[in-house]
């Protein structure tokens, strides 16, 4: 859906932002959505890393077993 919108897509999406939220509120959007993206790739990396260890855990108890 996100792959069709190009330049003049998002020059629309964001005057039409600007009108509603007005050229105030904009920079706090636009923080609160940066500070939602950070925390969400921090999320997801904590999740990645569990499960890599969780694997590398079960491939050392495998090799343990005789």
């Amino acid at each position: 859906m996100l792959n069709n919108i190009g330049v003049s897509g998002l020059i629309i999406i964001l005057a039409i932002a600007l009108v509603i939220f007005g050229p105030a509120k904009l920079p706090q959007l636009g923080r609160a959505f940066g500070d939602t993206l950070r925390e969400f790739r921090n999320s997801t990396r904590g999740i990645v890393e569990d499960g890599d260890h969780a694997e590398s855990n079960a491939a050392q108890e495998v090799k343990r077993l005789p």
